[in-house]
C-alpha cells in the first residue's frame, strides 16, 4: 500500500501542518501529492463571510509557506460549508490515501457535545486518518509501532507502516500484539515462533522482506489496569503504555468498520462513547495516531 495523495485539513493552529512536514521528510513520501484544505463555515452576514474568506486564504497561504514543499506537489482548496462534511467530500474528490487532521483530544462524550470535526470525520470516512492532538509533541519519525491482530485493518496498518519506513535509515518498526487473556509479562523479541503466534510471525516475515529493522512486542496487559475497563479499554490502555515505554513517534492501529453503508450518516454511539479499541487509543495516546479503516459492507 502506498500513500500517493494526502489531504491535510488546516485551521491555523499548526499541528496538522507540522505532522505533514514531518511525514514529508520520509523517503517514501517524497513524491506524494498534497492537498491543503481550509473550510469556512457559513456566516450570518455577508460582511462576516467576506472576512472569513480573507482569513481562510491567509491560513492556506501560511500553511503552504510553512510546508515549503515543491509547488508541483501542492494544491490548495478554500471551501465554504460544514467542516466535517467538506473534509469527507474533498477526500472523496481527490481519492485521498490519507487524511491528516488536528484533534483536541477530547474524551468521547466531550467530543460529541463539542461537535468535534475530527471525531466526525473519523466516524464517517473509511480512509486512513492521522490524528494529531493539540497537547502532543510531533517528533521526527524513526520509530513506528503497529498494533497487530488478526484483522484486515491491522494488516492494512502493517502495510502502511512498512511503506513509511521503507528506505529510512535508522528506522525501526515495532509490532505490538496485545492479548488481555494472556497473563504473562511483556516480552520483546526479534523472532517469533509461527506455531505460537502465527499472526505476529506473519507480520514479522512481511516486514523482513523490506529489510526494515523490526522488533516484536508481546503483552498481556499493563500492571495495575483498572478493573472497570472493557476488554478493548484494557488493550487500549496497554497499547498506549507500550507506545510511551518504547518512545514511539507514530502509532498505527486498525479500526474495523462494521456498519452498513446506510448507517454512515448516523452517529455510532458505541464508538463515540469509547467502546472500540481504536477510539480509546485515539483519545489517550501521547503520540500521533494513524487509524486505518476497513469497510466490510
Amino acid at each position: 500500500m502506498m500513500i500517493e495523495k494526502v489531504l491535510v485539513a488546516v485551521s491555523g493552529l499548526g499541528h496538522a501542518e507540522e505532522m505533514l512536514k514531518t511525514l514529508s521528510e520520509l523517503p517514501a513520501m517524497k513524491n506524494s501529492q498534497v492537498t491543503v484544505l481550509h473550510v469556512v463555515p457559513a456566516q450570518t452576514s455577508a460582511e462576516v463571510m467576506t472576512a472569513k474568506w480573507e482569513e481562510g486564504g491567509k491560513i492556506l497561504a501560511n500553511a503552504i509557506q510553512y510546508l515549503n514543499l515543491d509547488p508541483s506537489r501542492v494544491s490548495s482548496i478554500l471551501r465554504q460549508g460544514e467542516p466535517k462534511d467538506v473534509v469527507c467530500q474533498v477526500a472523496d474528490e481527490i481519492d485521498a490515501d490519507l487524511i491528516i487532521m488536528g484533534s483536541r483530544g477530547l474524551k468521547r462524550l466531550q467530543s460529541i457535545l463539542a461537535n468535534s470535526v475530527s471525531q466526525y470525520v473519523f466516524q464517517l470516512s473509511s480512509r486512513p486518518m492521522l490524528l494529531v492532538k493539540d497537547d502532543i509533541y510531533v517528533k521526527k519519525i524513526n520509530r513506528v509501532m503497529v498494533a497487530i491482530n488478526d484483522s484486515d485493518a491491522a494488516r492494512q496498518c502493517l502495510q502502511l507502516g512498512i511503506f513509511l519506513l521503507r528506505d529510512l535509515k535508522g528506522g525501526e518498526l515495532l509490532l505490538a500484539n496485545v492479548n488481555t487473556e494472556w497473563k504473562g509479562k511483556t516480552t520483546t523479541t526479534k523472532d517469533v515462533n509461527p506455531s505460537e503466534n502465527p499472526v505476529l510471525a506473519s507480520a514479522l516475515a512481511e516486514a523482513k522482506k523490506y529489510g526494515i529493522e523490526t522488533k516484536c512486542i508481546i503483552s498481556g496487559g499493563a500492571q495495575g489496569q483498572e478493573g472497570t475497563l472493557t476488554s478493548s479499554g484494557r488493550a487500549g490502555q496497554e497499547i498506549c503504555r507500550l507506545a510511551d515505554e518504547f518512545n514511539v513517534d507514530l502509532l498505527l492501529i486498525g479500526s474495523p468498520d462494521r456498519r452498513p453503508s446506510i448507517a454512515k450518516s448516523f452517529v455510532d454511539l458505541d464508538r463515540l462513547l469509547g467502546a472500540s479499541l481504536s477510539d480509546y487509543v485515539r483519545v489517550n495516546a501521547t503520540c500521533p495516531v494513524l487509524l486505518a479503516r476497513t469497510a466490510t459492507a
